[in-house]
């Protein structure tokens, strides 16, 4: 049986939703929204921070580490406009590198055949 994209790519969908929200945060919007923002990114980081570190990408589990860090909630890092809008777009690439690059390299390597 084969398996489909979301069998193998779990945080597809999350990837693009963070990325896209990413990218609307360069628009000018009431300051609620980068609080969502911040939830939004932190949890997408750190789910997909987690399944590199299940499926052994060592160096994205670094790099979602650090974005989980950069956009929590909890304690945030205050930065200018004009700093945050390069780290948003430079975020919302790896988000979408990380939907097409990374995939589950155990379901992944299946040829069809069950065992």
């Amino acid at each position: 049986m084969n398996k489909t994209i979301l069998e193998k790519r779990a945080h597809l969908v999350l990837c693009i939703i963070a990325a896209i929200m990413l990218f609307l945060a360069l628009a000018p919007w009431p300051y609620g929204y980068y609080q969502l923002l911040r939830f939004v990114i932190c949890g997408a980081s750190i789910y997909v921070a987690f399944m590199a570190y299940n499926w052994h990408k060592i160096w994205a589990t670094w790099l979602f580490g650090f974005i989980a860090v950069l956009f929590n909630p909890l304690i945030p890092i205050h930065l200018s406009r004009e700093l945050w809008q390069p780290i948003d777009v430079v975020c919302a690439l790896l988000f979408i590198i990380d939907a097409v690059a990374i995939k589950n390299p155990i379901q992944s390597s299946s040829d069809g055949f069950e065992k």
